[in-house]
């Protein structure tokens, strides 16, 4: 592939897959908090990797979505 082992791509697609995977496992609560998560990432607009206009990395990215999740699951936000 391309792009393999440069940690360019996006991993939005990657995070929605798994959010569809916790859909079928019945694990709607998870589900909601990710799909909220990588939603608030991208439109705070503050990282994004280079196909989006950011200089961000795919690691970089995929943290940025697990600190939101992390942050909603503090707060016990439903």
């Amino acid at each position: 592939p391309k792009y393999a082992g440069q940690y360019k791509v996006n991993p939005m697609a990657m995070l929605l897959t798994v959010k569809l995977m916790f859909d079928w496992l019945g694990e709607t609560d998870c589900a909601l908090r990710l799909e909220q998560a990588i939603a608030t990432v991208i439109l705070e607009g503050n990282v994004g990797t280079y196909d989006v206009g950011g200089t961000n990395s795919t690691l970089e990215v995929a943290e940025e979505v697990a600190r939101k999740v992390a942050a909603t699951t503090a707060a016990g936000v439903q």
